[in-house]
């Protein structure tokens, strides 16, 4: 039976050889003949600067994602908070498609919008006021015309200051809100949405009338290698832990 798979919040990093390897076993185990197509639904690094860097482990893992080729198997990536500066660049290095940052597939026959999630955090003000400018035309451009040794820093200092500013904040502000949600839900005009970013992987379902809606959220990488697969029968959305 054909299968799709998503993931989502992997953080990839040096300093995480775990999730690296826990990734790369993910691959081996689940990507054969049966599977149509993986979705990657942003932060798959845990920090991106530009394509032109072309660390060690971004070329690893491209080399990985590319050899899914041979599986026929296509590999899309849409852009998370941490990573939304990847570009056509290592798109084509590590052999996947760019999505925009809400798209709509055909799910085996479920329209489903897919997206990172954190534009539906909307109680967290001064973050989508960043996201804001940093989802503009004119700031990746800037930033991008700076040396890497210049951005690394601002990498880092942002990295910093996004720990600080989430130690005084209730969970419920950096969790979606349902106002946000049903606006999405409307946008499309899908009754099935997947996205990650809030870490709370689960699966949200609500009903009205007529409809019943399915909101399913992917958790993250830094404890257990979270995924969903879904095929024409449903879905199911499963985590095993990493290895310390």
């Amino acid at each position: 039976m054909r299968k799709t798979y998503f993931i989502s919040d992997l953080h990839l990093s040096d300093d995480r050889s775990d999730i690296t390897e826990a990734f790369f076993t993910f691959l081996d185990e689940h990507m054969n003949t049966d599977v149509d197509a993986l979705y990657i639904l942003g932060d798959f690094f845990e920090v991106w600067i530009g394509d032109d860097e072309r660390a060690p482990l971004a070329n690893l893992v491209a080399e990985k994602l590319t050899n899914l080729k041979e599986l026929n198997i296509d590999v899309y990536f849409l852009h998370g908070n941490r990573d939304f500066l990847i570009g056509k660049s290592y798109a084509k290095q590590a052999n996947f498609r760019l999505l925009p940052e809400q798209a709509v597939i055909d799910l085996y026959g479920n329209k489903t919008v897919i997206l990172h999630g954190d534009e539906m955090c909307t109680q967290d003000i001064a973050y989508q006021n960043f996201r804001k400018k940093s989802r503009g035309w004119w700031w990746p451009k800037l930033i991008l015309a700076t040396p890497l040794w210049y951005r690394r820093r601002v990498a880092k200092n942002a990295r910093q200051k996004s720990k600080e500013n989430q130690k005084g904040k209730a969970l419920d502000i950096l969790d979606v809100t349902s106002e946000a949600v049903q606006a999405m839900f409307e946008k499309y005009n899908v009754c099935n949405m997947i996205h990650g970013h809030t870490h709370r992987p689960c699966v949200h379902t609500s009903q009205t009338d007529d409809q019943e809606f399915t909101r399913t959220v992917l958790g993250d990488w830094y404890s257990q290698s979270s995924y969903l697969v879904v095929n024409e029968l449903g879905q199911v959305l499963e985590g095993s832990k990493l290895q310390s």
